[in-house]
């Protein structure tokens, strides 16, 4: 059976202009992502995949070249179709977690919900399932700036599911966390493609993390260098819920 692709990058550009110097971070990008895969973009510090993360989440555009999202091209998105598609089709996980510290759990997760269609009777439902799913219901009315950072990760990952997005894009997400924390936020959304079926796009520069994935595509001064299936590592058992 065919499995149809989630994205399509097309000989994407991308060019910084600041007076009359101009910087070429992206040079002729391609590559798709099938629905269902796990991948993961490696690259050097100033190698331009968190450039192309933000062009591929739709919060930056690209200079040339085609990025085809869910089968649509995304030069006829309107701002507000954008923002649409960013909050209810995308869910993000990123390095510094931007989670409010005041807030609790429960509405720190909630947050997404508020720009969605689903109906306000079902946010505590929706966001409570998703918390649940990472094993931290036991924290739930706590404030996210009591938390340790591989909850507060966890906490980060139940809010970019809680509005069932088509994928996941997660940048450098075990950054800020000791090795076992980011073992064990590895395992979990590893867990999340193998077990659950979630497209996830991971942006790493460490090769441990990279091997959670099934590929790795290799980004070098703005161009892609490699992309190849791997060998995936082995997850833990269910280390990560305790």
């Amino acid at each position: 059976m065919h499995t149809p692709n989630l994205i399509e990058v097309n000989h994407i550009t991308k060019t910084y202009t600041e007076g009359e110097t101009s910087t070429k971070v992206l040079k002729g990008i391609s590559f798709t992502v099938k629905k269902g895969e796990f991948v993961a973009i490696m690259g050097p510090s100033g190698s331009g995949k968190s450039t192309l993360l933000h062009i591929l989440g739709l919060l930056d555009e690209q200079t040339s070249g085609d990025y085809i999202f869910a089968g649509h091209n995304s030069k006829g998105f309107s701002e507000e179709a954008l923002s649409k598609l960013r909050n209810q089709r995308i869910g993000f996980i990123f390095q510094s977690f931007n989670l409010l510290p005041k807030t609790t759990v429960l509405e720190n997760v909630k947050l997404p919900l508020l720009y969605s269609d689903v109906p306000r009777s079902e946010w505590d439902k929706k966001a409570t399932a998703a918390i649940e799913l990472v094993g931290l219901s036991h924290r739930i009315n706590q404030e996210s700036g009591d938390l340790s950072g591989g909850e507060k990760q966890r906490v980060a990952i139940a809010r970019a599911l809680v509005n069932e997005p088509d994928i996941i894009f997660a940048d450098e997400p075990t950054g800020n966390l000791d090795s076992r924390s980011g073992k064990i936020i590895m395992d979990f959304i590893q867990d999340l493609n193998e077990n659950k079926g979630h497209t996830i796009l991971l942006i790493t520069h460490e090769t441990a993390t990279a091997e959670h994935a099934e590929r790795i595509i290799r980004i070098y001064d703005g161009e892609i260098a490699s992309d190849e299936k791997v060998k995936r590592r082995r997850t833990a058992s269910d280390e990560y819920l305790k």
